[in-house]
């Protein structure tokens, strides 16, 4: 369990003493508090909250590794908000901060300490919300609302609305850069960095499913006709949810490969992500739409995870391989091949893995497939593959620069690699330039990341460069 610093736990506690005082007075005797409104708004943001919670209410984003997204605060969750925005509108700001009180206190908590996450929530919610009200009364909100035969004042009522929302997203983004500092002890302008720009756009779709349910509350129909702008949003958002929930498995199962391949070959260490992220800029450069972008990563990523069924000593032998010791790892694209087979989000990158060490005239492995036999997506890593090796030093090799890997390819062009594949990494660095890393276990500073000059021809007594480049 991870310790909350002391700062953190006085900026949640200072939170809950500000939630408390902006909801007490809706609680005093005497309060002219619509109850009956309060608590169906309280019951439909419990209903929501507890069963699932949805990526489209993210407040705000930070990245884990390389990998996706997770929730900005370490005490905080994700909410669905129309509700808690349609309660800004319709009623005064004490009331509207009681709605977010039950579903803040019994939504899952996955990660401990459960109670100060849970009062965080609360707290955090209640004084959005009541901010957001106070602004709406101010701006006359309710009352452009309209109220039974009486319909809604449009369009003026979209400006207060607007601002409300607007409102409720600058309070939370501040509160949630305040817990990141605290609590992850951040400086505080990396803390806020971003979270405004990346919370709008899943508070306008709220906001705007707020006012759409506040009209219809409003209106003859009363609260039943609002569950029919709730209800579809919610199953859109819980589907999404759903894929984001998928996304985020597949993005975990591909690390875990990566980290056993980085493990086992600590030579190659970062190899994958470089010939990943090289195996982009090619199909970028060639067209490829962004569903098949991802793809071609997975088929760069997942390249080598054969070498998992490679013996250790082959891999880390520092001298030259026997012939006994080339077939054994020659053999490396078949068995990665066979591990990813039943992994059914790869698609075709399942056949990048397979074939990446096939050659345009035919001379590679494991098939001796020629030409346009070779899937495309091969062809494509295969250039990334060679060029990341040449540009790394290795225990059985020093990087060579970045211009003179990209002579070798163009020099191979046609008989091992694909043209266009080479050319189009040409272009890529030309655009984005290259950073050049040490992947053996030692400490040397990485290159700047500079332009990469582009050679007219191959420098004189190059020799081919992926067999003599990479083992496998």
């Amino acid at each position: 369990m991870k310790v909350v610093p002391h700062t953190a736990r006085g900026y949640v506690g200072c939170a809950l003493l500000a939630a408390a005082a902006v909801t007490l007075p809706a609680l005093r005797p005497g309060a002219d508090t619509p109850w009956q409104t309060v608590l169906l708004l309280a019951a439909l943001n419990t209903v929501c909250e507890v069963p699932a919670r949805c990526p489209l209410a993210t407040r705000s984003h930070r990245r884990s590794g390389r990998g996706g997204a997770v929730p900005v605060s370490p005490l905080g969750t994700v909410s669905f908000f129309p509700v808690l925005l349609a309660a800004a509108l319709l009623l005064p700001p004490a009331a509207a901060a009681l709605t977010a009180l039950p579903g803040a206190v019994l939504a899952r908590v996955d990660q401990p300490p459960a109670g100060l996450r849970r009062a965080w929530r609360a707290a955090e919610l209640a004084l959005a919300v009541w901010a957001a009200a106070l602004v709406g009364q101010l701006l006359q909100c309710p009352g452009a609302l309209g109220r039974g035969a009486l319909g809604p004042d449009f369009p003026y009522v979209l400006l207060p609305a607007a601002v409300t929302a607007l409102t409720f997203c600058l309070v939370l983004t501040a509160l949630d850069g305040g817990i990141r500092a605290t609590a992850e002890q951040m400086p505080p302008r990396t803390a806020w960095r971003g979270l405004l720009a990346r919370s709008l756009a899943p508070h306008s779709v709220h906001g705007l499913a707020g006012l759409m349910m506040a009209v219809l509350w409003r209106s003859g129909y009363g609260p039943v006709a609002a569950l029919f702008v709730l209800l579809p949003m919610y199953i859109s958002c819980w589907g999404f949810a759903q894929y984001h929930r998928e996304r985020a498995a597949h993005q975990a199962t591909i690390r875990a490969l990566v980290q056993a391949v980085d493990i086992k070959d600590r030579y190659t260490r970062g190899h994958s992500e470089r010939v990943g992220h090289a195996s982009v800029l090619i199909a970028r450069e060639l067209g490829m739409p962004e569903p098949r972008l991802e793809v071609v990563r997975f088929a760069g990523i997942l390249h080598d995870v054969g070498k998992l069924g490679v013996p250790t000593r082959v891999l880390r032998k520092d001298g030259p391989l026997t012939p006994e010791e080339r077939r054994v790892i020659e053999l490396h694209p078949e068995y990665g091949h066979e591990m990813v087979r039943g992994i059914g989000f790869l698609g075709e990158a399942r056949t990048a893995i397979l074939h990446h060490h096939e050659r345009m005239d035919g001379s590679g492995y494991p098939y001796g497939l020629k030409g346009h036999e070779i899937p495309e997506y091969a062809r494509v890593v295969a250039v990334a593959d060679a060029f990341d090796a040449m540009t790394s030093t290795r225990c059985y090799s020093r990087a060579r620069p970045v211009g003179t890997a990209l002579a070798e390819l163009e020099r191979c062009a046609g008989t091992q690699f694909d043209p266009r594949m080479v050319e189009a990494l040409a272009r890529a660095l030309d655009r984005h330039g290259w950073q050049t890393e040490v992947t053996a276990d030692e400490t040397t500073v990485p290159a700047p990341r500079t332009p990469a000059p582009r050679p007219a021809s191959a420098p004189p007594g190059a020799q081919a460069p992926a067999p003599a480049r990479e083992r496998g």
